[in-house]
């Protein structure tokens, strides 16, 4: 699979969605997650990232124009012991309660589809960190409608035992802008990772469209050691 330029991706789609990136720094010391979300209406742009625990949660920016929370008020990022798990939505909730009962990320999903945004049916996308020991290995899963028929849920997971220093894989919601928005297609794209942090988020929040980005959160954990760095970027201050 070719590697792609993260900046190119995003520059060159106006509405990606939500999108999550999981890898390595090239050194090969870090392990690197990013999570976006963008808006197209006035309830989605008024958001933010606010930092919940070792996690993150999104907040109404301005709590008077908030019309309908239960598809964009959640807890993207949450923690469950040496697992970083991150998602488009409350199926974070659904994964770390299903991991704390000592199911697979998989399986803890098989209980959820993708959202019921007719006639938009945005996927889920997840995304889950393992580091022990020394040791890094990462998975990522897209549930969608059957290329827009919500009768069939397809349900996709993809598993990454020793990733590659410097490679990151990128999967968002939505194939490109549209009405209705078309889902993302085909497994999760080779991306480029940097070493460093500030940087890479620099890259990420200005390679975003101006008009629909809303909020970034970056993180870089030491595979070593477990301790992690926290990045967030808000457009609305």
């Amino acid at each position: 699979m070719e590697m792609l330029s993260i900046e190119k991706e995003l520059q060159g789609n106006a509405y990606p969605g939500r999108g999550i990136i999981i890898g390595k720094t090239p050194d090969g010391k870090k392990a690197v997650t990013a999570y976006f979300i963008m808006g197209r209406s006035e309830n989605s742009r008024n958001r933010v990232f606010v930092t919940e625990g070792e996690g993150i949660r999104t907040q109404a920016f301005d709590p008077s124009k908030l019309v309908d929370p239960s598809l964009i008020i959640y807890a993207p990022v949450r923690v469950l012991g040496n697992r970083t798990i991150v998602t488009n939505g409350d199926q974070t909730d659904t994964i770390y309660d299903g991991m704390d009962k000592e199911l697979t990320f998989e399986q803890s999903l098989r209980c959820r589809e993708f959202e019921p945004d007719a006639p938009n049916y945005t996927p889920r996308i997840s995304g889950v960190m393992h580091i022990e020991a020394g040791k890094y290995d990462y998975a990522m899963s897209i549930l969608k409608s059957n290329n827009g028929d919500p009768s069939c849920c397809n349900r996709y997971t993809f598993t990454y035992d020793n990733p590659v220093a410097g490679e990151g894989h990128f999967i968002h919601t939505y194939k490109c802008d549209g009405n209705p928005l078309p889902s993302f297609e085909g497994e999760p794209k080779l991306v480029n990772i940097l070493d460093d942090m500030d940087t890479y988020t620099e890259l990420l929040w200005n390679s975003l469209n101006e008009e629909n980005k809303v909020s970034l959160f970056v993180r870089y954990i030491d595979i070593a050691t477990g301790t992690y760095e926290t990045k967030i970027v808000n457009k609305n201050q």
